[in-house]
């Protein structure tokens, strides 16, 4: 009999390309021994229809509360007797746990950020309604029969402070999907031919502060002292007002290309024209643009990150974080081909290591281990 595995993801509404990957390549790539349904219930918008109200972002958050902490886990509760075992994809969402038989349910942990304010206070100051929905997600993570985790940081993390039984802990590094490689069907995007052969550097997903955006647009104002046409494109994430700000501070307001939305195709698209990939985040649980860039052939500067070094090998080229003069230097010496960022074949093979199909491999081995009542053994490195 195949293993009934209910794959629960995160709302599409909610706008995370990211964590709808994850969901959209565990489906696709679990064994035939798998047979795995997607179990989401509508999202549904109660503030957002509000007269005023249902303008603002307030409305949007209100209805993301309402969503993940009573439609969904009232949902989970009803299909709990369809399946054998149940994955929930993103670890923000493990609230769902309590709706679920902890002993038959999963985790995919991918960082701590939601966490950060109850192990970190001082790092990550929150009100009092915060903390306690981070308790309550918290709580299902620890109720979990097994938390996954993407990189061997976010493991030492979840250990570092205890917030899981390290026998629960499996690795399973994310993959590339199929759309990012270094050769494409030569996709038509309008915007992206306007920057032929003028100098660009990319940036790729959200524009939370731990992606360091800030450092980005003084490394980029930085570079243009000197090479004054270099334009950023930025692909994801909505400007915040103090970055807003900032951009007009430096005089960058009209030379960022800034694109929502894009699929796969068109993303691969960009990774694989772009001269080079800009990685300045503080803190990160696994660097899937570096992974993307790095399969489509593309060069990439990152932060200097155990996790990041981890992800990219010796194929990236490495900075301190916030260190603006050497970003600059970095980027100006790549673009002016006196430092070339390792070897494109290179990039490629390493690149080549990150499979979802060992992913979605790992993941079905673990929940038939959970079934056997076998240990989760050697699984936690």
């Amino acid at each position: 009999m195949p293993l009934r595995l209910a794959v629960l993801p995160d709302f599409p509404a909610e706008g995370w390309p990211s964590m709808d990957l994850c969901a959209d390549m565990l489906l696709a790539h679990l064994p035939q021994s798998v047979r795995a349904e997607r179990v989401c219930p509508p999202f549904r918008r109660v503030a957002c229809r509000l007269p005023v109200v249902g303008r603002k972002n307030a409305a949007f958050n209100a209805d993301r509360l309402l969503n993940r902490f009573a439609t969904f886990p009232n949902f989970a509760r009803r299909n709990r007797g369809r399946f054998d075992c149940f994955h929930v994809v993103d670890h923000t969402y493990a609230q769902l746990v309590h709706s679920l038989p902890g002993e038959r349910t999963g985790v995919y942990c991918h960082d701590l950020d939601a966490f950060r304010c109850l192990i970190e206070p001082a790092r990550d100051p929150r009100p009092w309604w915060f903390r306690r929905l981070a308790r309550r997600i918290m709580s299902g993570l620890q109720r979990a029969a097994v938390v996954f985790h993407n990189s061997t940081q976010t493991g030492e993390e979840l250990r570092r402070f205890g917030l899981v039984d390290p026998a629960k802990l499996v690795y399973a590094p994310l993959g590339i999907a199929p759309q990012f490689t270094p050769t494409g069907a030569g996709v038509c995007l309008p915007w992206l031919d306007t920057l032929t052969g003028s100098p660009w550097v990319l940036h790729v997903g959200s524009c939370i502060p731990r992606k360091r955006i800030d450092v980005l647009f003084d490394v980029v104002a930085a570079v243009r002292r000197e090479v004054p046409e270099l334009r950023l494109v930025k692909v994801g994430g909505e400007w915040s007002a103090d970055q807003k700000r900032q951009l007009d501070r430096l005089g960058l307001s009209g030379n960022v290309v800034h694109v929502t939305g894009l699929s796969r195709t068109e993303l691969a698209e960009v990774y694989r024209r772009a001269p080079v990939v800009l990685v300045p985040s503080e803190a990160e649980g696994f660097g899937l643009p570096a992974i993307e860039a790095l399969a489509c052939g593309s060069a990439v500067i990152a932060s200097d990150l155990p996790v990041l070094r981890e992800v990219g090998g010796e194929v990236v080229t490495y900075h301190p974080v916030g260190d603006v003069p050497a970003w600059a230097g970095a980027v100006m010496n790549h673009l002016t081909k006196r430092d070339w960022i390792s070897d494109r074949a290179a990039r490629l093979a390493w690149a080549g290591r990150y499979r979802w199909a060992t992913h979605a491999g790992t993941i079905a081995a673990t929940y038939g281990r959970i079934l056997r009542g076998e240990p989760l053994c050697g699984s936690s490195s």
